[in-house]
């Protein structure tokens, strides 16, 4: 299987909400090209409503097999990765899980309904260097349409009252 990988930065933001369930909200920004050298979780603009961090370094991989969903974020009005992140229990609340540039796992990304999903935009280094991988690995593949078996009549004719049943024993 084909795969490369590539560090890049996360930033997201802690907002505070005027709600009375929660006090503060978690939003991924941006991502940057490469591994800056500042440590996670460094603060890097504070206000009193808003905090916003560089929250780390993680790895987004590409993969031979989803070319096809990177060549349509490539070609949509905003390229975008996804990142995703995750409740713990330590400071500072949230953890980096995921950055993806396909649209398909982000969206398998939303099903626990328990992570922070947000599309923020692909830096240009990244779009260059995804764009180089789809041109060499991706391989075209006909659409086919799948036919259904013929329903059989005989799956669905009555049986006699005295047909022995599974589980009857003779």
């Amino acid at each position: 299987m084909v795969r490369e990988t590539a560090e890049v930065g996360v930033i997201v933001e802690r907002r505070a909400q005027k709600s009375p369930w929660v006090d503060h909200a978690w939003v991924p920004v941006a991502v940057l090209a490469g591994a800056p050298a500042a440590a996670p979780w460094t603060v890097l603009d504070q206000t009193a409503s808003l905090t916003r961090y560089y929250a780390g370094t993680i790895e987004i991989e590409f993969f031979g097999t989803d070319t096809t969903m990177y060549r349509e974020n490539l070609r949509s009005q905003r390229p975008s990765l996804w990142v995703s992140l995750r409740h713990i229990d330590a400071s500072p609340g949230v953890s980096l899980h995921l950055v993806t540039a396909d649209p398909s796992d982000a969206e398998a990304l939303t099903e626990t309904g328990t992570d922070i999903i947000e599309a923020v935009p692909m830096p240009v280094e990244i779009q260059q260097r995804l764009a180089a991988f789809v041109e060499t690995h991706h391989v075209e593949r006909p659409f086919i349409k799948r036919k259904r078996d013929r329903a059989s009549p005989e799956a669905l004719a009555r049986r006699e009252p005295n047909y022995p049943r599974r589980g009857d024993v003779e």
